[in-house]
């Protein structure tokens, strides 16, 4: 007597945390309204939680904002790169539709804001463990160059962590073309970096700075760059570099 195969829950975290390609690649093919606002339900709790918890080092009133922005910045990246990825996937040797292109983008996003929001904990515990960040006091230059860099490392963990876990879904796009699906994913990583960091720079502040007020924006958004800023970070922590 043979038992009736099992029916996978659409969307489930477990599938999608472990990159399985076969269950992801028939989420595609049956994609829908729903399926999207799982997806943006899952950007939105996993973001927003890891946006809170390094946002609370500033004020109540800054963990709030950065709970809201982070999921945003996540969402219209994701966007972004499936009109971008929808057009290059054709020229890299994949086939690829808008639609197809999209589920697979936002997937690859709710799987970084899932790890994002696996991470909220221990950035909690660094905001918890840093000195408050209060005008006039010395230690405020350093303890911001810290926190600043590690939401990049920690960000930048989780968006390639993600990418590279649908690795195997690309390839299985690809008819099993690990060139193909190598290329698509470096498209795929760039994009993400160029478009995401500069929306993350336009956005700002996310920990605020002791000399500057609690704001949802800056008042001069569109000056600078996000890698200018990060580099003056290094330099201020480390001179020689």
């Amino acid at each position: 007597m043979t038992s009736a195969p099992t029916k996978t829950c659409p969307f489930a975290l477990g599938p999608l945390l472990r990159g399985e390609a076969e269950v992801i690649a028939g989420w595609i093919t049956r994609w829908t309204a729903g399926h999207t606002l799982r997806q943006v339900a899952l950007v939105a709790a996993g973001a927003g939680a890891f946006g809170a918890a390094m946002g609370s080092w500033r004020a109540p009133e800054q963990a709030a904002f950065a709970a809201v922005k982070l999921p945003l910045i996540l969402l219209a990246t994701a966007a972004g790169n499936a009109l971008l990825n929808a057009m290059l996937a054709p020229l890299l040797g994949l086939d690829l539709r808008l639609r197809e292109a999209f589920a697979a983008v936002l997937m690859s996003f709710a799987l970084a804001a899932a790890i994002l929001g696996a991470f909220s904990p221990l950035m909690a515990f660094l905001v918890w463990n840093l000195p408050p960040l209060t005008p006039g006091s010395s230690v405020n230059a350093t303890a911001h160059g810290v926190m600043l860099l590690s939401l990049v490392a920690v960000i930048a963990f989780a968006g390639v962590t993600a990418n590279v876990r649908l690795q195997q879904l690309l390839r299985r796009l690809a008819g099993g073309a690990r060139g193909t699906a190598a290329r698509l994913l470096l498209a795929w990583l760039a994009v993400n970096l160029l478009l995401g960091s500069q929306l993350s720079w336009i956005l700002r502040p996310f920990i605020g700075s002791p000399g500057l007020p609690v704001e949802f924006l800056r008042a001069g958004a569109w000056h600078g760059n996000f890698f200018e800023s990060v580099l003056n970070t290094l330099r201020q922590l480390w001179p020689e570099f």
